[in-house]
């Protein structure tokens, strides 16, 4: 997603990986290690230092970087708790959910797929979505969905889930969940582009796995990591994300903007990838 957008934007590492003969590029977020085989690909001087939570992903990405050797490094922890051993000249994080995390059921991290209501990063630690809607009150519930999901109706939505649960028990999994919120819209509003449930499961999800508190820690850390020049690149994919970049980037003092305005995926990448039509990608650079 955005590849060629970070291609661009990385490119000034060609010089410094010359000058150094060799450099780190620090992969918060790894994934299926998509963006990082293209840039090993593009800068042969470079390693790289993987980070991912999510076994599935960590596999998926040893196996796709598996050509590259021992430039490459797997770390298996959250970006929030990492520790360089080394400074960096690069730091790129997408903070998309990846698509083998949207596409396998028992993840439950879509209503595209029925499966349990789960949605954590790291399938083994922390509280379900389940465990979340249990555990909150009806109060709590409403509040979360609307600060984490611009839910306007999350009041009504919040009320029909604990209803539900007192009088039905738990849910029997993510299409369960997502029918009760549709019915919660008028029936003309649940025909549009976006389900009406997609707002509340970004909620639960953020929640679940605390993504605005781990990014504000990438935020504030992910500097310090850098070396004077090296670049600090996001992938962001919704407003509460970027505006905390976008923030960090323009009034931190170690930062310099790269990117005034954030790229977005060009048309033909939107039409192919949908989901590349909410992504926005921003740069700094270590002063």
């Amino acid at each position: 997603m955005l590849a060629q957008q970070v291609l661009a934007s990385f490119a000034p590492l060609a010089d410094a990986l010359d000058r150094q003969g060799g450099g780190v590029l620090i992969d918060c977020t790894l994934g299926g290690g998509g963006h990082s085989a293209l840039l090993l690909e593009a800068h042969p001087r470079l390693r790289l230092v993987g980070l991912d939570q999510d076994p599935t992903a960590r596999s998926a990405a040893a196996e796709r970087l598996e050509p590259y050797g021992d430039r490459v490094q797997i770390v298996d922890t959250n970006f929030a708790a990492y520790q360089p051993g080394e400074p960096a000249l690069a730091v790129l994080a997408d903070l998309g959910v990846s698509s083998p995390q949207l596409d396998v059921a028992e993840r439950g991290f879509s209503f595209r797929l029925d499966g349990p209501l789960d949605m954590r990063m790291n399938p083994a630690a922390g509280e379900t979505a389940a465990d979340l809607i249990d555990r909150l009150d009806e109060a709590e519930l409403a509040d979360l969905i609307y600060a984490y999901g611009e839910e306007r109706l999350s009041r009504r939505i919040a009320r029909k889930i604990k209803q539900h649960l007192a009088e039905q028990g738990p849910f029997r999994g993510t299409d369960a969940l997502a029918y009760l919120v549709a019915g919660c819209y008028p029936p003309k509003a649940r025909r549009g582009r976006i389900h009406p449930a997609t707002r509340t499961f970004q909620a639960l999800r953020i929640a679940v796995n605390d993504e605005l508190g781990v990014l504000d820690r990438l935020l504030d850390q992910a500097p310090d990591w850098l070396q004077p020049g090296g670049l600090f690149g996001v992938i962001s994919f919704h407003s509460l994300e970027d505006r905390r970049v976008k923030t960090a980037f323009s009034s931190d003092p170690r930062l310099q903007r790269v990117t005034r305005k954030p790229e977005t995926a060009a048309e033909e990448e939107q039409s192919s990838n949908p989901r590349s039509r909410s992504a926005k990608w921003r740069v700094a650079r270590r002063r």
